[in-house]
């Protein structure tokens, strides 16, 4: 079912290679946190899922108000993952919590599972790459965001951030 989706993902971004290499990367983290962190099966399906379809919304954000801002995409994108999702028979309890993880995934307050919190992170580390945040950023990011030991390793490894603290 994964699989489908991923294909469903990249027929729903054809033409636009750097979105659908974010998404790619995202899910590729999450998996890797979460399967590094030991998560539960169903809970890394639910995750698989959400990192899939996170930005799912972007493209009608762009149409609808040009412009595709983290709040926007929360706002449009549970529906079009809803569809999507009972199109390729998700089941429904699936669904309803992949589209929450979508609804959130630029909330950063009251991160409440684990799940959620791996898909912030995942995301995490593809925007600051993608985006080329400073360092100080990353460091903020770093010290507000990330409470995995996965994801920590993940940031400090890939950023070379606290090299003078190892």
């Amino acid at each position: 079912m994964l699989n489908q989706l991923h294909l469903a993902m990249i027929e729903l971004y054809s033409g636009d290679a750097k979105r659908i290499q974010h998404f790619c990367k995202v899910h590729s983290y999450a998996k890797l946190i979460a399967e590094m962190e030991n998560v539960d099966e169903d809970t890394l399906f639910i995750l698989e899922a959400a990192a899939l379809t996170h930005d799912i919304g972007i493209h009608l954000c762009e149409e609808k108000y040009g412009n595709c801002n983290g709040k926007l995409q929360e706002k449009e994108g549970p529906a079009i993952a809803k569809k999507l999702l009972a199109d390729l028979h998700f089941e429904e309890r699936v669904s309803e919590r992949v589209q929450y993880l979508i609804a959130h995934h630029h909330t950063y307050e009251n991160i409440d599972s684990i799940d959620y919190q791996i898909l912030v992170e995942a995301d995490f580390l593809v925007n600051m790459y993608e985006d080329e945040l400073a360092k100080e950023a990353i460091e903020y990011a770093y010290e507000k965001i990330f409470k995995t030991d996965t994801g920590k390793k993940l940031c400090r490894e890939m950023f070379r951030i606290f090299d003078e603290k190892r």
